[in-house]
This record gives structure tokens, sequence and C-alpha cells, in this order.
């Protein structure tokens, strides 16, 4: 006697099943795809001076850290930072320039 054959529906469920499976598969891989690509541009980009590529050095003024760049000489703020030197400066010619940058 020959092995009965599950139903159509049964077929069906499993298919779909399978198939939920690959999609999640698929999601997961092109999010971990997507993390590692973040990752990389970061590690490439770290601590880089966004005008000249060489090399950001940071020091401290007014206890926040900044970063320099060693060749340009420029001078770069990580978020909230600026706020932080204007608190300190608020008053004078410096607080007035600074408020410019103020929302």
């Amino acid at each position: 006697m020959e092995p009965e054959k599950p139903s159509k529906n049964e077929d069906e469920y499993f298919t779909r099943q399978e198939l939920e499976r690959r999609k999640k598969a698929e999601k997961e891989r092109a999010a971990r795809m997507a993390q590692n690509e973040r990752d990389k541009l970061k590690e490439i980009h770290q601590m880089k001076c966004p005008k000249c590529g060489m090399d950001l050095h940071t020091f401290e003024m007014e206890g926040i850290k900044l970063d320099r760049c060693v060749s340009c000489n420029g001078t770069w703020f990580d978020e909230g930072e600026i706020e932080q030197l204007i608190s300190h400066h608020d008053r004078g010619v410096f607080g007035r320039v600074m408020s410019v940058f103020r929302p």
C-alpha cells in the first residue's frame, strides 16, 4: 500500500511556514550587512577631519573635550559641546557671537 500523501492544506501550510522562515532569515541577514557597513564606515571616518581627512586629536577646553585636526587646525564640536562652551561664556563678546548658533 502507498503511504498517504498529506492534504493540500497541509502542504500549503508548510510551504508558507518555510517561506516566512526564509523571509525572516533574509531580513536578518540584510540587517547584519547594513550594520557591518555602518561599522566599517565609522571605523574609516572615526576621528578623521571632515575638511582634510587627517587625524583628529582631542584636547580639553573649559572642561569640554574638543577635536582638533593636526593638519589644518580645524576644531570640531560633537553634539552638545558648543552649547556647553556657550554656557561657560554667556557674557561678553564671545557669548554674543556664539548666540548666532543657538536655535
